[in-house]
């Protein structure tokens, strides 16, 4: 692929290269580096420090390694949640930053060819490392029971039911294969006063996209990886896109900064829990006016900045 066709507007840039706290002789992760926005970023503040970029996606790995070439970084493809084992072979066992964007390249939603838009027909793909099990082997092979679990559970579809019934019915007849077919029978299986603000087909996508990469397994393992392998001081830096992926991050954080964990009313404590780290913003940050108008993809972005003890 051309290098020059993969673009991404990296979301919260200089807030979250500022909340990763930058040593120069540090060694960071940047676990979802896309179009090397971010990677860059951090390689920039590098003399003699690191910067490991992971990315599932081949051509995202491809265009890292282009674009990262003159930093003292190295590009891996492979999910972020695999750091560990990569990381500890080369006889690195601890961290300084890591940095998490869970969010869908411009790339990839914007190439039809990679199935992920409702917006631009192509097949029914959604396969961020162009390897393993399509979206059309979810729609067409799914149980409608399965499918109205996925749609609730990841899209937060309040008409699961109906779209999950639709497919079944338009399947039996001929397989579902490309992204208009889908985004069709998703319109028409929700109400109009449902369709006046947002696409409609955003929620299923998303939901449907989600099952086909395990996201929020990979998020799960891969955020407990990444706190395990930072240094004291080390920060976790994750930027989210969607209530369900926020939701984890916030109760992870949450997790690692409490201290006493004994029952309420207990007058002295005897857990002895003390926290293992502190969260640097109570509240998550998120994009200025400005970023979101010049960059509508951003408007639900939340960063989130978390520091060992």
């Amino acid at each position: 692929m051309k290098i020059d066709a993969f673009s991404h507007n990296s979301v919260l840039l200089q807030e979250s290269i500022c909340g990763l706290n930058i040593k120069s002789d540090g060694i960071y992760v940047d676990g979802t580096a896309g179009g090397a926005g971010h990677s860059t970023e951090i390689a920039k503040k590098l003399t003699d420090g690191k910067l490991f970029a992971f990315d599932r996606d081949p051509d995202a790995f491809e265009v890292c390694k282009a674009r990262l070439c003159k930093y003292s970084a190295e590009v891996i493809n492979d999910n972020f949640c695999e750091m560990k084992s990569y990381l500890n072979d080369r006889g690195i066992f601890e961290l300084d930053g890591v940095l998490i964007d869970l969010g869908v390249s411009s790339y990839q939603l914007d190439n039809p060819t990679r199935g992920f838009s409702y917006k631009h027909d192509g097949m029914l793909d959604m396969r961020m490392s162009k390897k393993g099990f399509t979206a059309a082997d979810v729609v067409n092979g799914y149980s409608k029971d399965d499918l109205i679990y996925i749609l609730k559970k990841y899209g937060e579809e309040k008409f699961a039911r109906s779209i999950a019934s639709n497919i079944v019915k338009r399947r039996e007849k001929k397989s579902i294969e490309r992204t208009s077919e889908l985004a069709e029978i998703i319109k028409t299986s929700i109400p109009a006063r449902a369709r006046r603000d947002k696409n409609p087909c955003k929620r299923s996508f998303q939901a449907i996209r989600i099952v086909v990469n395990g996201e929020l397994d990979s998020l799960e393992s891969g955020i407990e990886c990444a706190f395990n392998m930072l240094k004291p001081g080390g920060r976790l830096v994750i930027i989210t896109f969607h209530s369900l992926e926020d939701r984890i991050v916030k109760h992870k954080y949450i997790e690692w900064s409490k201290g006493c964990i004994c029952p309420p009313g207990s007058p002295i404590c005897i857990c002895g829990n003390l926290p293992k780290a502190k969260i640097i913003n109570k509240k998550a940050i998120e994009p200025s006016e400005q970023e979101k108008k010049n960059n509508r993809r951003s408007q639900s972005a939340k960063l989130r900045i978390l520091e060992k003890l």
